[in-house]
């Protein structure tokens, strides 16, 4: 897992050269968890796509960072493809 610094509302380190909101991370498929206030809280992505469901909101304007699973560089993936 890469953990991804959150910095002015965006990741910058997501893919080599793009920079991603937070609101791209929260409908990503390689979105795992937000460090919220110093607690990890799992993807709202993660409702969708796992069977251990995220229920809870994510207070995006609190995140000091994103756990990431994207190991091969794929960069942002929307969970749309999936629930449609």
């Amino acid at each position: 897992m890469r953990v991804l610094k959150v910095e002015k509302g965006a990741v910058p380190s997501c893919q080599a050269g793009a920079t991603r909101t937070l609101d791209n991370c929260r409908f990503c498929v390689h979105s795992v968890r937000f460090c919220e206030d110093g607690r990890w809280v799992i993807s709202p992505a993660r409702a969708y796509c796992m069977l251990k469901r995220a229920t809870g909101e994510v207070n995006m304007g609190q995140v000091s960072a994103v756990e990431c699973d994207d190991d091969g560089s794929e960069g942002f993936r929307s969970i749309m493809s999936i629930i449609s």
